[in-house]
């Protein structure tokens, strides 16, 4: 099975230890980005985050302000 690249992919953080209990985020072209749990994925709820404040989230932590 191939990936279509105009169809967005969930993927999981680098820190996630691999075990199904993570946040997956999708990079979405609406300018939203949903976030999900990956142990309710795929039919499970998501979340949607404008995408400046998901990339002011993601900058908090990075710079361990959170």
């Amino acid at each position: 099975m191939q990936h279509d690249p105009a169809e967005p992919t969930w993927r999981s953080s680098s820190y996630s230890s691999g075990n199904g209990q993570c946040v997956q985020v999708r990079d979405d072209l609406s300018g939203t980005v949903p976030v999900r749990d990956s142990k309710t994925a795929p039919a499970g709820p998501c979340v949607f985050f404008e995408a400046a404040a998901w990339a002011s989230f993601v900058g908090a932590v990075k710079a361990e302000r959170l």
